[in-house]
């Protein structure tokens, strides 16, 4: 799942984000201290929702960081950076559909999967950094996340099929996870566009109550903890019972959500 925190829209001029190549003092990127620029990215950075997924929080953001700092100082722009995090992630989803389950292939996809989901969070931070970001921005890193979440399950069903990995019962998992986390992605962005049409702040960016609860609660539909569980290929039967423990959870999360940003929007 897209890291939704560092998705937000910039206001800037649309062709910005497509153009500086020096920091704020008028020097060339590479020129500051990449000290200095991950200390300038953290002023810059949006606070986290304290009831953010752990993973999500604690992880991806501070490697999106660590990312977005070198991708600044080699004059990258957001675009620039959402497209290498496309093409780390969708790697790691061909590679899945590609080679038959193992421990290497395991290490191979979750390696894939992470950086993209850092540099997924980096273009964000760059945005920010360079006051660059325009909502064709947000739209293509939201396009790209839409695609990555619908293939990556169908990728590791077509691959598990093909090399005979898993009884066939089991495709039905990656399957169900299709749907639900397409369903769960939609619900959120379509729901904070609402929330920001009605001028209303989201529960994740206020904490809400109990925001430490939430974080924990939602932890088995971190996408970061689901890159981590592709550890797990070269024991197929143990990472079908972890996936299939993920999907469950994802899916009732998905009709929690529902009914309660049904609510809610009902009251808008």
């Amino acid at each position: 799942m897209t890291d939704l925190h560092d998705a937000a829209p910039e206001e800037s001029a649309p062709d910005a984000r497509e153009g500086a190549t020096a920091d704020a003092t008028g020097n060339p990127r590479r020129r500051e201290p990449y000290r200095t620029t991950l200390a300038r990215l953290a002023s810059a950075q949006k606070a986290a929702a304290r009831s953010a997924p752990a993973y999500s929080r604690f992880v991806n953001r501070r490697l999106g960081r660590l990312l977005a700092a070198g991708a600044y100082r080699l004059g990258l722009t957001p675009n620039q950076v959402t497209g290498l995090s496309a093409v780390a992630t969708f790697a790691g989803i061909a590679l899945l559909v590609l080679f038959p389950a193992s421990v290497g292939l395991g290490v191979a996809v979750t390696a894939c999967l992470v950086l993209g989901y850092a540099l997924d969070s980096a273009d964000g931070q760059v945005a920010r950094l360079t006051g660059t970001g325009s909502p064709a921005g947000e739209w293509l890193d939201h396009m790209v996340d839409a695609t990555k979440i619908a293939t990556m399950p169908l990728a590791l069903a077509v691959g598990f099929y093909r090399f005979d990995t898993v009884s066939r019962g089991w495709l039905l998992v990656p399957l169900l996870h299709a749907v639900a986390g397409s369903v769960l992605f939609f619900g959120m962005i379509l729901t904070e566009q609402m929330r920001r049409a009605a001028g209303r702040a989201s529960v994740a960016a206020t904490g809400g109550r109990l925001p430490w609860l939430r974080s924990a609660l939602v932890v088995p539909t971190d996408y970061g903890v689901l890159c981590l569980a592709f550890l797990l290929l070269g024991a197929p039967t143990v990472f079908m019972t972890v996936y299939t423990a993920l999907v469950v959870c994802t899916a009732l999360f998905v009709v929690a959500a529902a009914a309660k940003w049904y609510r809610e929007l009902r009251s808008l």
